[in-house]
């Protein structure tokens, strides 16, 4: 419970400009419970909805996870209320954040996703900034390398899931500032 205050806390205060329209005492606001009828209510709400999954996701760097399991986190479950957000309301959720490019349904039945707290374009950039900040042009790296390298453990894209990071690597690439190459290892990616 007091990890679950905690996170929201910190969700809350990373994207309070965003929702200044949305109560702060969210996780307590029984409206969370279900989405609301009035278009514009229901838009500030999604977009909260939003900011809030997003910053979940990226202070606990998680990358991918199911519906259901959706359902019972911390984001749609209020255990303090005995509330949860319905799975309908949660596929609309998740809906809009695919519509802004920060999830991708990973099976037909819209049953999985992966969620990313940065569009692939974002993570390239910071990606391609380090490999120029670093001198790297013209190198190549392993995807290993890339996400688990010493030389990357201070970059915010360091520990990220492969998944996410190839989206971010074909982004580059179809920008022509980085090709996606086999190595003896597996898959590695030349920076031009």
């Amino acid at each position: 419970m007091e990890n679950y205050e905690r996170t929201i806390q910190f969700c809350w205060q990373s994207y309070k400009e965003e929702m200044d329209s949305i109560p702060k005492d969210w996780c307590d606001w029984a409206m969370i419970s279900r989405l609301q009828p009035n278009v514009d209510t229901r838009q500030k709400q999604l977009a909260a909805w939003c900011s809030l999954v997003l910053s979940f996701c990226r202070l606990h760097k998680q990358s991918s996870m199911t519906v259901m399991e959706a359902q019972e986190s911390p984001l749609f479950n209020n255990v303090k209320l005995q509330r949860k957000l319905p799975v309908e309301s949660i596929q609309v959720v998740l809906e809009e954040l695919r519509k802004k490019g920060n999830l991708e349904w990973l099976d037909k039945n819209k049953s999985s996703f992966l969620i990313m707290w940065r569009r692939p374009e974002e993570w390239g950039k910071l990606i391609y900034q380090w490999v120029s900040r670093s001198g790297q042009n013209n190198s190549v790296f392993t995807l290993y390398e890339l996400t688990n390298g010493d030389d990357t453990e201070n970059e915010e894209f360091h520990g990220l899931d492969e998944a996410t990071l190839l989206r971010a690597l074909q982004a580059l690439q179809q920008e022509h500032k980085a090709e996606i190459i086999t190595v003896s290892d597996g898959r590695g990616v030349k920076f031009f």
